[in-house]
């Protein structure tokens, strides 16, 4: 999974916690597939829970809830992104600096 996806997901998540897998998976521009399978990796590394409501009789809503753990990883992934983008942009006012 790409750093840039992993931070799109753990944002939606942490934004939209109560959305089904279908809404944010429109949301972020991802197959349902695609977004089933990111969810369950981030789980596997421990960055996002991933519960039921018991009392639905329906058994298909789920709620998800980024741990301490994500939390921290999306505050990385932020940073990071940040520090990307400022390079770009330096990159770029150089770049049209010497023209």
């Amino acid at each position: 999974m790409i750093e840039d996806e992993k931070l799109k997901i753990l944002r939606t998540v942490n934004n939209h916690p109560n959305s089904s897998q279908r809404k944010l998976a429109t949301q972020l521009g991802f197959s349902l597939g695609k977004l089933n399978y990111c969810l369950n990796a981030l789980k596997s590394k421990g960055l996002i829970k991933i519960k039921n409501f018991e009392k639905n009789p329906h058994k298909i809503s789920y709620f998800y809830v980024l741990t301490p753990r994500g939390i921290s990883a999306k505050t990385k992934l932020t940073v990071n992104f940040m520090k990307r983008k400022m390079k770009e942009y330096d990159e770029l006012k150089s770049e049209i600096g010497k023209k």
